[in-house]
């Protein structure tokens, strides 16, 4: 069951949520659901985040991380081809892309590798313009001002 949502209406009457509409709408396209590797995202501060990868089997070398504006990509590709007879093969080696949409200022902190698991820690760094900031209400001093008229020139007739 599949249903279309039409956002054309949220057009008309909203400015700048461009992005949030075309998210919602690659959301809802039907992809393949591929859940290999596994992962977990956490959320583990008011701004920071993590996720953890079961990537057994992939080495350092074996597995790249690019961050791209709002887009996080994880990839592994084993090196060499394992020509060993497997009675059963259970641990998949297999090539693999995992791609995460980040929100705005969300950035990579770091990453590792340990006992099988990649772990991205990442974390939302708002610039010091876009944080809340506390405005002074001034008192405003007003002095009585007089009408001043303005004389035309009057010529006889």
């Amino acid at each position: 069951m599949r249903t279309s949502l039409d956002f054309a209406p949220l057009y008309r009457s909203s400015i700048g949520f461009d992005r949030m509409f075309n998210l919602l709408e690659n959301a809802s396209r039907v992809q393949a659901i591929d859940s290999w590797p596994p992962y977990d995202i956490v959320k583990t501060g008011e701004d920071d985040y993590q996720i953890t990868m079961a990537v057994a089997g992939f080495s350092q070398a074996d597995l790249t991380i690019t961050h791209e504006p709002n887009l996080l990509v994880v990839s592994g590709q084993k090196a060499g081809e394992d020509n060993a007879q497997y009675l059963h093969r259970g641990i998949s080696n297999r090539t693999f892309e995992r791609r995460f949409e980040l929100a705005d200022h969300v950035k990579v902190a770091d990453a590792n590798l340990s006992n099988g698991l990649l772990t991205i820690n990442l974390r939302r760094e708002l610039p010091e313009a876009m944080k809340p900031r506390r405005i002074e209400i001034g008192t405003a001093v007003r002095t009585p001002v007089e009408p001043q008229q303005i004389e035309a020139n009057r010529q006889a007739a």
